[in-house]
Formats: structure tokens, C-alpha cells, sequence
């Protein structure tokens, strides 16, 4: 069983005040049309936290007017480029002052522990804003020589207004990442946060309103996927989608989008195989392998959640990885020495809950977990499945909690195999102390980021997507700008 932790006042952070519950529409916040709000709730304690504007159609429309505004008139498309980039230092620099309020407003509106909101992804949220504020006035095009006499060349532009809808699991992360590259191209975006999460988003707004970016530039207009995302993807008005959520989602965004052909990215799921060779050094990848799943309450798309260990090792690894994942401490996300927060809400929970029985009822063998912890809030014990076979629900579908599955292998074409049987391709990982192994397995296994000797590794130069129904596109690096341009080819006459 998971500890429990004891609470003391002097390792408690004090919840933040929440400063922002409306949407950005040209700069200025504003209710929804309608009037109605929705409630966001704090996953730990199950209590509302405060009532947020709730989007729809008509907002969306208000949104993408002032976005497109913003886009073909005013002083964002006459910017240098040079200064679009130092609005993003400047934004970058605010969040840094900011940290601590943003990460524990993080931490109130999605349970994620406190330590990680600070240590992983404010660091990271900053990071990504330096990164493409160095990038801004750097997207150029090339000289081509074409045949005849003429001059060619290519030009990057801004491909317009984009719309973004973003997911709960790592809500600011997930705003730069959509944001920065959009912004530092030229474009101007209309955002969806997750209804479960908008309170960062939010508050993001503000700092960049406070940064300095011209009215319109960016919009934010929080509320519920089949109104507000629906309305996003349908408009004409809106150039490209960015999406970062369930792959049955992505599914109906472009069904949506056919209408006007928007141009999409998608990062979706994954059931990642994380190979560990008996070779490797078996405590670092017991302990990359509980980072890889456990990290985030399992609500990361890149979870290792399909653990193959050489079946020489296996029942080693089995034992050391028990004795970790008991030892997870579970509680107050506001308490700096928990290390597992709470579900994001009681759909997530439920939907966890619900594979564990499934495994039960498979014939999987529960070592540890798969029960509520406590008895206020979406805690879900951590949880450990031997005895899977690859057909079995938990070993094929995404549970996006923290319930591992270990399954044992013989040689490494066996798991290269099983590892690529999926219609995912987000992640992978192997452990090996044998170089020829490890980049066989790069090699091999059908995968957008593989990760040798590590887990959930990433920085705002590298490009993270998916391969297969894992996604269309990539973010992070220069990768992501691609995303947000058009390539024209300019050819002049010299005779």
C-alpha cells in the first residue's frame, strides 16, 4: 500500500489566490456571451475552486474577429521580428518572477504535487519561451537556383491565425508549447484550455498582456470541448488547429476540419514499450522505469506503461520496482514531500479504477494498488500488474493513471515485435549497457522519441511527436515553426 503522509505545517505550500476566471478576447477580459460559468475543482479535495467564464460559439467568433484583426491590421504584423522575440524574453522573464504563484495555482487546479509544478514544468514552461524568442527573427527562407535567368527565393511566413485547444495533464507546459512557436512566427492564436484546468492559462493571459502584446495577438476563451473546441475547429477564420489530446478526439477534429481544409498538428496518446535488458544497470532503470510511468500520476502520454523486462531479471526487477512503488508517498499536493497528487477529476479516476478491474477480470496478477486511497479526492493507489499478456486491455489501451503492467521477454527481435504492436508510436525507451543493442532498438521500434539509459527526457530544441495514431507533426525545436508558416516561392526575371 502506498504511505500515507503525514502533514506538517512547515513543509505545506499555501495555496494561491486565483486572479483570473474570464476570457481574453482583444484584450480585454470579458464573460461569456451566454453569461454561464462552469465550476473548476481542486482534485485533491474535491471543492470548487472557482466559477470560470464558459465559452461557446459566439465567443469563439468574438475571438477569432479580433485575432484576425490582429493578424492582417495593427502593430503585430509590422513588428520586427526581432522585437516579437523580445516580447517572449519579456513574457519568459514574468513567469520566471511569478514561479511560485504559477506553479501552486498549477498545482491547486490540477493536483499535480507541488515539487514537480516547481522543479519540471515551470522550468520547462520558461525554457520553451527563451527558446523560441531566440528563434523569432531567425525563420528565413533560401536562395534557389532555379534554371534560366531568374532570381529565386523562398520566404517563411506566418501562416495566420491558429487555434489551439490544449489538455489538462500539464496545462502551462502545454499552453508554451502551442503558444511560443506560434507567436515567435507571426501568427495570432485563439486557445481553448482544458475545462479542467484553465486557471494558468488564464493567468498566463495576463503576464502577457502585461508583457506588452498588442490586443488581439492572443485570445483565450475557456470552456467545453463540444461547444468552445467544436467551435474553434469549424470557423473559417481560424487557419490551423493545434491539438494536444485523445487520439478519438483528433479523429472528430478532422472529420470537423475537412470543411475548410484547416491545416492540423495532433500529439495524441501512447502505450509506450519500455524495453530493460538484463544487461542494463537494473537500478537506474527501476528507477527511470517508476519516473516513466508513475511521474504525473501516470497522466503523461508518453508513460512506459508497457514495461518489458528480460526474463532473466524479471522477477529482480519485479521485487525492486514493489518496494518503490509502495513506497510512494500520496497526499496534500501542497505538502513538499509528497511524490503522487490526485487524479485530475472524478472521469479520470473512474476511468483508472475501471482498467484495473479489467485486468483483474484478464487474469493479470495485482502486486500492489488499484484501490482508492483515502476517502476525499481522486487518489488512486499506485498500481502494479504481472502476468499480462500483450491482448490483455491494460497492455493495448491507454489508462493514463498510474497503473503499470511488467511483462517478460526472451530476445531482443521478440520485443522489438511485441513493442511495435500497437497503433500508437509516441515513446519508447530501452536500457542496455550494450551500445549495438540500444541503437538496434532506436533503430527498430516504431517510436517519435526513443530514450536509451533515461525517461521522459525532454527540452525545447528537441522535437517530441508521434509516429502511427500518436499524432501529425511535431513540436518543440525548429520542428514546431513549420507548423505556423506558409513556404512562398518568389521567382524574378533578370533579363
Amino acid at each position: 500500500m502506498a504511505t500515507i503522509v503525514e502533514t506538517t505545517d512547515a513543509a505545506v505550500v499555501t495555496p494561491p489566490p486565483v486572479k483570473q476566471v474570464k476570457m481574453l478576447i482583444d484584450g480585454e477580459w470579458c464573460d461569456a456571451a451566454s453569461g454561464k460559468t462552469f465550476a473548476t475543482l481542486n482534485p485533491a479535495t474535491e471543492e470548487v475552486i472557482a466559477e470560470v467564464a464558459e465559452g461557446d460559439a459566439e465567443d469563439v467568433e468574438r475571438a477569432v474577429a479580433a485575432a484576425r484583426r490582429a493578424f492582417e491590421s495593427g502593430p503585430w504584423p509590422d513588428l520586427d521580428a526581432r522585437d516579437r522575440g523580445q516580447l517572449l524574453y519579456r513574457l519568459a522573464d514574468l513567469i520566471e518572477e511569478n514561479l511560485e504563484e504559477l506553479a501552486a495555482l498549477e498545482t491547486l487546479d490540477n493536483g499535480k504535487p507541488i515539487r514537480d509544478s516547481r522543479a519540471a514544468d515551470l522550468p520547462l514552461v520558461i525554457d520553451c519561451f527563451r527558446y523560441y524568442a531566440g528563434w523569432a527573427d531567425k525563420i528565413h527562407g533560401d536562395t534557389v537556383p532555379i534554371r534560366g535567368d531568374y532570381f529565386c527565393y523562398t520566404r517563411r511566413e506566418p501562416l495566420g491565425v491558429a487555434g489551439q485547444i490544449i489538455p489538462w495533464n500539464f496545462p502551462l507546459l502545454m499552453a508554451a508549447w502551442k503558444f511560443a512557436p506560434a507567436l515567435a512566427a507571426g501568427c495570432t492564436v485563439v486557445m481553448k484550455p482544458a475545462e479542467q484546468t484553465p486557471l494558468t492559462c488564464l493567468r498566463l493571459g495576463e503576464l502577457m498582456i502585461e508583457a506588452g502584446f498588442p490586443p488581439g495577438v492572443v485570445n483565450i476563451v475557456p470552456g467545453y470541448g463540444p461547444t468552445a473546441g467544436a467551435a474553434v475547429v469549424k470557423h473559417p477564420g481560424i487557419d490551423k488547429v493545434a491539438f494536444t489530446g485523445h487520439t478519438e478526439t483528433a479523429k472528430a477534429i478532422m472529420r470537423d476540419a475537412a470543411a475548410t481544409l484547416k491545416r492540423l498538428t495532433f500529439e495524441l496518446g501512447g502505450k509506450s514499450p519500455n524495453v530493460v535488458f538484463a544487461d542494463a544497470d537494473l537500478d537506474a532503470a527501476v528507477a527511470g522505469s517508476e519516473f516513466g510511468l508513475f511521474f504525473n500520476q501516470g497522466q503523461c502520454c508518453t508513460a512506459g506503461s508497457r514495461l518489458f523486462v528480460e526474463r532473466s531479471v524479471h522477477d529482480q526487477f519485479v521485487e525492486k520496482m514493489l518496494d518503490r512503488a509502495q513506497g510512494r508517498r500520496l497526499g496534500n499536493p501542497f505538502d513538499l514531500e509528497t511524490t503522487q497528487g490526485p487524479q485530475v477529476d472524478k472521469a479520470q479516476f473512474d476511468k483508472i479504477l475501471d482498467y484495473v478491474q479489467k485486468g483483474d477480470d484478464a487474469g493479470a496478477k495485482r502486486l500492489t494498488g488499484g484501490e482508492r486511497h483515502g476517502d476525499k479526492g481522486f487518489f488512486v493507489e499506485p498500481t502494479i500488474f504481472t502476468d499480462v499478456t500483450d491482448d490483455m486491455p491494460i497492455a493495448r489501451e491507454e489508462i493514463f493513471g498510474p497503473v503499470m503492467c511488467i511483462l517478460p521477454f526472451d530476445d531482443v527481435d521478440e520485443v522489438v515485435r511485441r513493442g511495435n504492436d500497437t497503433f500508437y508510436g509516441l515513446a519508447a525507451a530501452v536500457w542496455t549497457k550494450d551500445v549495438q543493442k540500444a541503437h538496434h532498438l532506436a533503430h527498430s521500434l516504431r517510436a517519435g522519441t526513443v530514450w536509451v539509459n533515461c525517461y521522459d527526457v525532454f527540452d525545447a530544441a528537441a522535437p517530441f511527436g508521434g509516429f502511427k495514431m500518436s499524432g501529425i507533426g511535431r513540436e518543440l525545436g525548429e520542428a514546431a515553426l513549420a507548423n505556423y508558416t506558409e513556404l512562398k516561392t518568389v521567382t524574378m526575371s533578370l533579363g
